[in-house]
């Protein structure tokens, strides 16, 4: 006749696990940002640069188009727009990092 185990107690957990377990119950309510969400927000926070990244696309399209088509003069017009557009872009992300960095709040020490 088999002999059946008597019931043991549960092994205990590593407190690795218990931490895991914790943090799980604390950030259960928070939210995780999707990447769509993160962009719409970044755009938001700082609109010119995506006028300024289309603006840069939109020179170099033309500029590229204008040089297939044989129009050298108009070519070089575009990627001089280009290059001042890409200025732009940089300028505008200097100036929102700068703005974002000042509108944080000082982090405590402890």
């Amino acid at each position: 006749m088999p002999q059946v185990a008597a019931a043991s107690a549960p092994p205990e957990l590593p407190v690795e696990e218990l931490d895991w377990i914790q943090m799980r119950k604390d950030f259960a309510g928070v939210h995780a940002e999707t990447t769509k969400e993160k962009m719409v927000r970044k755009i938001n926070e700082n609109p010119l640069v995506p006028i300024g990244c289309a603006a840069t696309l939109t020179a170099l399209g033309f500029g590229l188009w204008n040089f297939r088509q044989g129009r050298s003069q108009m070519s070089q017009y575009m990627m001089r727009a280009r290059i001042l557009a890409q200025g732009f872009t940089v300028l505008a992300l200097i100036i929102g990092v700068g703005m974002t960095y000042g509108t944080k709040e000082p982090s405590k020490k402890q």
